[in-house]
């Protein structure tokens, strides 16, 4: 197996050109701004069967080339966060420039060049691939950044009411540390917030014994929750940890005891917990405290790992291109936040998180240097040619 012949320069790569009319769209979530519209164009002609769904104002492609039994797909998403400040930007977000082989705009890293390296990867290597032995899929939603609910999960769940089951899926976003093929991710962190309501009964300052502080048996249930000793994790997950991020107790008045507070947390978890594991533990830990502290529950997003896999191991595909490319094995990372790879993660569907260096996400000016989008669409194509051999 070889691969295609690599571009001789960045002004020469696809990827460039793709990256810069995908960026070009004012594609804030949920709108995708006309990014599919385009994908559809140019995967249509390469012979995929494109659908797009809108859903409560979120856009979905799902495109499918081939009908053979093993599943492939590259998932990611269009949409980007807003800009904000437009003064402390060096040039126009959404009109991007090159600067000295850096590329500025807003998506460049998270994640508009990813799906720019997946278009331009598909385009050299798709005539190498036996559609009667590969399925392989285009999942891509414009609802990631927002809450996320009719986006990735919808798509995975249209994919299940198909009856279909992804045996490997490779998800855009920006995982690289300092330049692309450093870090790939397989798994994720769940994460869990909670909101505790608690009462007491309101008073006047000067008179304690008739009065019950609503912010002194909030201070308790915080001392339990931060107090409690949770695994350190391992090399390859990192533990479970919570975090406190709002207290509030209404408007205040100096002479006045609350009589309530609520109390914001969030939790990051491994993959010792379940959501329900977890929401077990945290009521035991409220309650014994305090029994009248009432939690909600909000944004769950559960945990996931993948393995590696005796056959077709998208692990050992990953790895082999990024050495190919770079010279250098990855660093296999479960850090970060959440992402949508958890809705397409099983024990059947391996799922890696690979894509341009992270530095700059969601900042003014954000950027990546031209050789890691030229890299990423080398590896991405490595990928791919490493699935001819099911032919």
């Amino acid at each position: 197996m070889t691969l295609n012949a690599l571009p001789t320069s960045h002004g020469e790569a696809s990827s460039l050109r793709f990256a810069e009319i995908l960026m070009a769209r004012e594609s804030v979530t949920p709108d995708d701004a006309g990014c599919q519209t385009f994908l559809i164009h140019r995967l249509s002609k390469l012979g995929f069967h494109c659908q797009q769904h809108v859903i409560n104002g979120v856009s979905n492609l799902i495109a499918r080339w081939g009908y053979g039994p093993v599943h492939f797909a590259f998932s990611g998403h269009t949409d980007v966060v807003p800009p904000g400040p437009l003064e402390k930007w060096n040039s126009a977000p959404f009109s991007p420039i090159v600067n000295n082989s850096v590329l500025y705009g807003r998506g460049a890293a998270d994640m508009k060049t990813g799906i720019a390296a997946m278009l331009a990867a598909t385009e050299r290597a798709i005539s190498d691939l036996n559609p009667s032995r590969v399925s392989y899929w285009w999942l891509i939603t414009s609802d990631e950044e927002g809450e996320a609910e009719y986006g990735s999960q919808w798509i995975m769940q249209w994919l299940v009411d198909a009856g279909v089951s992804l045996d490997m899926c490779i998800v855009g976003e920006p995982t690289a540390s300092v330049r692309t093929g450093d870090t790939m991710k397989i798994g994720r962190r769940g994460s869990l917030s909670g909101t505790i309501s608690v009462t007491g009964k309101q008073g006047h300052v000067a008179y304690p014994h008739s009065c019950d502080n609503a912010i002194h048996r909030a201070s308790k249930i915080i001392e339990a929750l931060t107090g409690y000793s949770w695994k350190a994790g391992s090399a390859d997950f990192p533990g479970t940890s919570l975090q406190i991020t709002h207290i509030d107790s209404g408007t205040f008045t100096d002479n006045l005891v609350p009589g309530v507070a609520r109390i914001e947390f969030n939790v990051r978890y491994d993959n010792d917990f379940t959501q329900q594991s977890l929401c077990r533990l945290l009521h035991a830990l409220i309650n014994d405290v305090d029994d009248t502290a009432e939690v909600r529950w909000s944004r769950p997003c559960h945990a996931y790992m993948s393995h590696p896999r005796d056959e077709r191991c998208l692990m050992r595909y990953c790895e082999t291109a990024i050495k190919r490319a770079t010279g250098r094995f990855p660093a296999i990372s479960t850090s970060g936040g959440t992402s949508d790879g958890r809705f397409y993660a099983s024990e059947r569907t391996q799922v890696v998180e690979l894509g341009v260096p992270n530095r700059t996400i969601h900042q003014v000016n954000e950027h990546i240097h031209l050789s890691d989008l030229v890299t990423l669409e080398d590896i991405y194509t490595d990928i791919l040619l490493q699935l001819a051999p099911y032919r």
